[in-house]
């Protein structure tokens, strides 16, 4: 993928090509849809978007959006929300990514707010109670789905058959025990990776130092450019990257203790993890059932489950986080603070998206943090699981994983069909302890 030619004169905001000029009521119309139908997750995303981008309308072509399906999957934080931003920057700048990543986000947003003020209530109703039991029993059993369908394309992809197995049995462990601390688990392994594959330590030759200086000093931004008003420069992007590091004090000062506990829980979801979906699991489960004590395990269960029936990226359930820790304006500030990330990279970064490709310390880091990712996911089960407390819900799951692996059913009718047990059982028997 290289990087967007312009037209003569045109600003970096404008379509990279002629034909590329979408109206933004286009992109707002497009990608609402695909934030309203969206359901199933990123492979849900990624194949409405691959179908309006590059099969009906032709703006993209096959090789950049695959390009960019990997970019988005070397960075941290939702992978699919990166593509849909990036997709609509590609068209449109800034402007579109704005529009476009909103469009996509606020459907699933609405949604989810709305169900967890059922969900999450102090006393919800009876049937609500026995549909969260029965889907959130369910829960786990996603968690292995989700972990099973990448261990394959991983695991053929892999550099090293040993430090693989490492890898991904390390992010196991830590999501199953210490999920607070996963996200140093994924970082580590990345690193490990990279400087496993970068050998540092070793005598390289001369031919091999010039061409990694030639490389580095090609990628480095133009200090005329910066002067120029093309490229920005150095310290622009110090003043961005001191306005993010400021963020968390701004959001301490003005909204207290529990605001911005929530607004570093939501930064750690969208800023630091990476894998996405059911990697950033753990981590809220650690904070906000363990640490925090903003819900109970039953109700995080819900919450995961309702981040999977409804539209948009499962991020969204951190929504449901921020409503259990502060109401409407918790959730809100949740989702704003995960998603910000997710935008400022494809802003910023989006012109520098071919670099990051064809980068082999990136992805160096990636087949490190990547199977560290795979076995997060999978350790997560382990923690869901811990959370069924009715015997009943056991039975559910061992429904689940048959009906998710073998039958290979879709996740939303394993979920919506797990909930209408509960409510079954909840009608029933007057209770969801039966």
């Amino acid at each position: 993928m290289s990087e967007p030619s312009r037209l003569p004169g045109a600003s970096p905001d404008q379509p990279a090509h002629p034909q590329d000029t979408v109206r933004l009521a286009t992109i707002l119309r497009e990608w609402g849809r695909i934030g309203v139908l969206g359901f199933g997750g990123p492979p849900a995303h990624i194949r409405l978007l691959r179908q309006l981008c590059v099969e009906r309308k032709g703006w993209l072509d096959a090789r950049e959006f695959e390009d960019a399906i990997a970019v988005c999957n070397l960075m941290p934080g939702p992978a699919s929300t990166q593509l849909a931003i990036f997709c609509a920057w590609r068209l449109r700048g800034r402007a579109g990514a704005l529009i476009g990543g909103l469009a996509f986000i606020v459907p699933g947003l609405i949604i989810i707010l709305a169900l967890a003020v059922l969900f999450v209530a102090g006393t919800p109703p009876l049937w609500a109670l026995g549909a969260g039991a029965g889907a959130g029993a369910a829960v786990p059993a996603v968690a292995v789905q989700a972990g099973w369908s990448l261990l394959g394309p991983s695991w053929r992809n892999k550099a090293s058959a040993w430090r693989w197995l490492l890898y991904c049995t390390a992010g196991f462990a830590a999501a199953a025990t210490i999920g607070v601390w996963l996200v140093f688990v994924l970082l580590g392994c990345g690193l490990i990776e990279l400087l496993t594959r970068t050998r540092p330590w070793r005598r390289r030759s001369d031919d091999a130092a010039g061409r990694t200086r030639s490389a580095a000093e090609s990628a480095a931004p133009d200090p005329g450019a910066a002067a120029d008003g093309g490229s920005e420069g150095n310290s622009g992007s110090q003043g961005k990257y001191s306005a993010i590091a400021a963020a968390p004090a701004v959001v301490w000062a003005v909204g207290g203790g529990v605001l911005a506990s929530v607004a570093w829980e939501a930064f750690k979801i969208g800023g630091l993890s990476f894998g996405g979906g059911f990697v950033i699991i753990p981590l809220m489960q650690a904070d906000a059932v363990y640490r925090y004590h903003w819900m109970t395990g039953a109700q995080f269960l819900n919450a995961v489950a309702l981040g999977q029936i409804t539209p948009g990226p499962v991020v969204q359930t951190v929504a449901v986080v921020g409503y259990a820790a502060a109401g409407i304006a918790g959730g809100l500030l949740a989702s704003a603070v995960a998603f910000t990330p997710s935008f400022l990279l494809v802003l910023f970064g989006g012109p520098r998206f071919s670099l990051i490709r064809n980068d082999n310390r990136a992805r160096a880091f990636l087949d490190g943090s990547g199977p560290a990712a795979i076995g997060a996911i999978l350790g997560s089960a382990i923690a869901l699981t811990r959370e069924l407390s009715h015997p009943w819900q056991f039975l559910v799951l061992g429904g689940a994983l048959l009906a998710l692996l073998p039958l290979n059913r879709g996740v939303v009718l394993t979920l919506l069909s797990a909930a209408a047990i509960g409510i079954i059982i909840a009608l029933v028997t007057g209770s969801v302890a039966a």
